[in-house]
């Protein structure tokens, strides 16, 4: 790891992050790779704004480096571009939309920049795939400016989870006084965020939802994770109702709708809440709850795989994982669920995500799909635990289990595209997260031999002694012994 890269994982580390930086709303296949382009495609417009030069603009090059370059295609990263730069909101563009979007600027050269004034672009030339990395972080991109009379760069990081970031991190200072002085209880580590639990006599979501009020309002929290569920309800709806073949050349089947077909019964329903309470409704053996859990999971990454909206938890290609279990707990433990859970599940959730944020990585190009479906499988066994009664302390065993067992996990997408192995594993770590919080529940806490910080410091040095080719590269595993021309 360069000095560089060490800096860069140090301040990211200090960040002050929501539960609303962990989950967040975009279109797929990868929150690195699509999301984060594409916010920083806006970010960098918001500059030649600010530097009265955006009305100068004669044409635009964008460079790709390192991983962002090596599975750009398959991840749909120069489409990310486009879309970011024609002015398209990831969260609310309707997804029908965008196939036209990228046929007229690639048929007719030209781009609608920012939805305010065409420009001659050459989506074949005037975006450049660099296979070399930047020192700072593996996925790098650069966009610049020409006017008549002058150019300007300007370098953006996508580090995972759909978070972007400057090397002078000009954003991050402003965040870290929120983390000092703003948030009431500021967590860095797992053992600080129990200790809070510990002196208060709160559970962590209650913990969590405090830091929350200090920077939004009740209505707002509220608000916004109501968005947030009504999102990944409706991708599970989607993925469970779309059959066909995923695009990009693998000729992946999806399953979720084979699957869901065998198993949803004879019971209407009109929309995904009326779905929802069909499920419930529905006998479940111990079979077909594996099943179940598999099939909410494959049905949110066939939809991601698809260029869907999903929800990073904590990123893209992870974002089945959390669904699938909250969605384990409304149909199987408990169909009194309600919105008030839901709140606690999601509370949780992005708390130890921003935990493995802060100590290691969510980013595959980083650190392997460890920092990926392992984080997310953590998340959601912490939060699982919680809801099915555990402490805080056992909350942190459940999280630690799930990620204990999925340490090591290579990245190796196969033809750089967010299908295989990468959809499959998602169901895996639902089922491993369910599995981790049983397993947390009948753990005396005072017998643990390895707590939460142990496992975020071992997942990081894991992924500093990772090989690049296993870090979202498609140079190492299955990404070279099956090729798109085997499919």
């Amino acid at each position: 790891m360069s000095d560089a890269e060490k800096v860069a994982h140090c301040s990211i580390k200090m960040e002050s992050i929501s539960v609303f930086d962990m989950l967040k709303i975009g279109i797929g296949p990868s929150s690195s790779h699509t999301l984060g382009p594409w916010r920083a495609a806006e970010r960098w417009i918001g500059e030649l704004k600010e530097a009265n030069i955006f009305d100068d603009i004669i044409k635009i090059q964008v460079d790709l480096y390192g991983s962002l370059s090596l599975t750009g295609k398959g991840h749909a990263t120069d489409l990310a571009v486009l879309l970011g730069l024609s002015g398209a909101d990831p969260e609310t563009i309707p997804v029908e939309n965008i196939p036209q979007i990228i046929e007229t600027i690639t048929e007719k050269h030209l781009l609608n920049f920012n939805g305010e004034r065409a420009i001659p672009l050459n989506k074949d030339t005037d975006i450049i795939f660099n296979r070399e990395f930047l020192p700072f972080h593996a996925n790098g991109l650069t966009f610049t400016a020409f006017t008549s009379e002058a150019e300007m760069s300007s370098t953006f990081y996508s580090i995972g989870g759909g978070f972007v970031v400057k090397e002078e991190r000009e954003n991050s200072k402003k965040k870290d006084e929120i983390f000092y002085t703003v948030f009431p209880y500021p967590i860095q580590k797992a053992s600080e965020l129990l200790d809070y639990c510990q002196k208060l006599k709160m559970s962590i979501s209650e913990v969590v939802l405090e830091n929350e009020r200090s920077i939004r309002s009740n209505k707002e929290i509220d608000h916004e994770l109501q968005r947030i569920w009504r999102t990944m309800l409706e991708c599970m709806y989607i993925g469970c109702h779309t059959e066909g073949n995923l695009p990009g050349g693998l000729n992946v089947r999806r399953r979720a709708y084979d699957t869901h077909q065998k198993l949803k019964g004879t019971l209407p329903y009109d929309s995904p809440q009326e779905w929802l309470g069909t499920i419930r409704k529905t006998e479940v053996k111990f079979r077909q709850i594996l099943k179940w859990v598999s099939c909410f999971a494959l049905s949110v990454n066939e939809v991601n795989a698809s260029l869907g909206r999903v929800v990073t938890a904590p990123t893209n290609g992870s974002a089945g994982v959390i669904p699938a279990v909250l969605m384990y707990y409304m149909v199987i433990e408990n169909h009194q669920a309600d919105f008030k859970h839901i709140k606690q599940f999601l509370l949780v959730a992005g708390e130890i995500g921003s935990i493995f944020k802060k100590g290691a990585t969510i980013s595959a190009a980083m650190g392997g799909c460890q920092a990926e479906i392992g984080v997310s499988s953590a998340m959601a066994a912490a939060a699982l635990c919680e809801l099915l009664g555990g402490s805080p302390e056992q909350v942190m065993i459940a999280a630690e289990i799930a990620m204990e067992h999925h340490l090591g996990l290579t990245c190796d997408p196969i033809g750089g595209l967010v299908q295989v192995p990468c959809i499959e594993r998602n169901s895996m770590g639902a089922i491993k997260a369910i599995n981790a919080a049983e397993l947390a529940l009948e753990t005396d806490p005072n017998n643990v031999k390895v707590p939460l910080d142990k496992v975020v410091d071992t997942m990081w040095e894991t992924a500093k002694d990772m090989h690049n080719k296993y870090k979202e590269t498609s140079e190492g595993g299955l990404a070279v012994k099956v090729s798109l021309s085997d499919c």
